[in-house]
């Protein structure tokens, strides 16, 4: 009994020391995580498994948030320098185009007030081309001297709205500023290139053309010559308004364009040139004359004093034949009888028409003048063999003495006149005399 006991009592100190071992063991496993050869199918199992896929995916979002972090740094510094980079760059931009920007208005302000200039005393001429464009006005200048900085002229230029030119030739000082040098290319009293025409009494229209033509006043004759048959100047001149048969006439402004000797610029523009003589013109007309009487009037004056039948426009028609007809300053009034006693004549009298040779080929001083496209058969509106009455308008541009005669013709009976080689004047009051003064000339 007493031996079994302490069987029993062994067998029970040993399962004890199994078990305390066994538990031994499995606290070693769970403290150092390595799995032992003794360890049980079902622990092996389950950390090799799901254990282990959780702890993998917790390590690998535990190193790309490290990665995450360590770009995300990487990137600030990067940003950080980049910043600083482009500040830098920005600022160095800054100042190289401040300074030029600087450069450019302190250069240009002081070529703009001719401060560079200010000592430069020396005259330039300027030749401005036909239909300058601010370019062309710009680079001469630079050319020239007259401007240091092209870029700012054209500036200025644009901005006053100062860019359009004429052409011409001008003197220029070069200590001039920039509205100095505008003011002079605008204007004319600086320009050198002026040439005098004499207009000669008893021009017509397409003479005075040639004339100025070949004195270089003029480049563009058919644009004068349309312009005198236009109506742009009538709202200037009353005495164009009242014209009435304007489309019978080949030149409305025949008669008008006052013979005088006029300065003009080289390649003058044609409606300045026009302006010019109609304004001389009307001047003539308003200034006083002597008619003879106890004191001056002037043609307006006088017409209104003498209450005159004709208008003025029929009185210039008279003065263009007159001047046209009239060998000298005396003739002209006993010319001026006789187209006046014509003109209050009749059949009774043989001179129902005038009937004179300078209004045969007009606007053409003769057959010989005729251009070639014109034929021989010609037949002009203003013939008086064919017409009766004044023709349609004035045939040339009378002087002042012709217009006086026409005013104040001599008080006589002659109905006809002509002429010998020698401008001797034969006048006869019928057609018998008429024809041995003929007779006389042609011996």
């Amino acid at each position: 009994m007493s031996n079994e006991n302490n069987n029993n009592s062994v067998d029970e100190q040993r399962r004890r020391k199994a078990n305390d071992f066994r538990l031994h063991i499995s606290d070693n496993y769970d403290d150092e995580g390595e799995s032992g050869a003794d360890a049980g199918p079902e622990e092996i199992s389950s950390y090799s498994g799901e254990d282990v896929k959780h702890q993998i995916a917790r390590e690998s979002k535990r190193s790309l948030k490290r990665i995450r972090k360590e770009e995300k740094r990487e990137r600030r510094a990067r940003n950080r320098r980049n910043r600083r980079i482009f500040r830098i760059a920005w600022l160095v931009s800054v100042a190289i185009i401040g300074g030029a920007i600087a450069m450019f208005i302190i250069t240009g302000m002081n070529d703009l007030l001719a401060i560079n200039r200010k000592d430069d005393n020396s005259i330039v001429t300027v030749t401005i081309p036909k239909d300058p464009t601010l370019d062309t006005v710009t680079d001469l200048l630079a050319k020239n001297g007259v401007i240091g900085e092209p870029s700012y002229f054209r500036i200025y230029a644009t901005l006053t709205k100062s860019n359009s030119f004429s052409q011409g030739s001008y003197e220029l000082n070069k200590n001039m500023d920039y509205q100095a040098i505008i003011s002079n290319l605008q204007g004319n009293s600086r320009r050198t290139d002026t040439v005098e025409v004499t207009i000669i009494e008893g021009m017509s229209v397409l003479e005075i053309a040639d004339k100025l033509v070949e004195e270089k006043a003029l480049s563009d004759k058919d644009d004068f010559l349309r312009l005198c048959n236009s109506g742009d100047f009538d709202k200037d001149f009353d005495f164009l308004e009242e014209i009435s048969n304007s489309n019978e006439r080949y030149y409305k402004l025949e008669g008008y364009l006052y013979p005088d000797k006029y300065e003009f610029y080289e390649n003058d523009d044609p409606k300045s040139i026009i302006y010019k003589l109609l304004n001389n013109y009307e001047k003539r007309m308003n200034q006083k004359q002597d008619f003879n009487y106890d004191k001056l009037y002037s043609v307006r004056k006088l017409m209104a004093k003498e209450d005159i039948e004709y208008s003025l426009d029929e009185i210039m028609t008279i003065a263009s034949i007159i001047q046209a007809e009239a060998a000298n300053k005396e003739d002209m009034y006993y010319v001026s009888s006789i187209l006046h006693n014509r003109l209050h004549s009749d059949e009774s009298m043989g001179v129902s028409k005038l009937g004179l040779d300078s209004t045969k080929y007009y606007p053409y001083r003769s057959e010989d003048a005729l251009p070639s496209d014109v034929t021989s058969g010609y037949k002009s509106r203003y013939d008086t063999y064919d017409s009766e009455g004044l023709p349609p308008g004035p045939i040339c541009n009378p002087g002042m003495e012709a217009i006086k005669a026409a005013l104040k013709p001599y008080d006589t009976s002659y109905y006809f006149f002509c002429h010998d080689k020698y401008g001797n004047a034969y006048y006869a009051s019928t057609i018998y005399e008429h024809e041995a003064n003929l007779g006389y000339i042609d011996e």
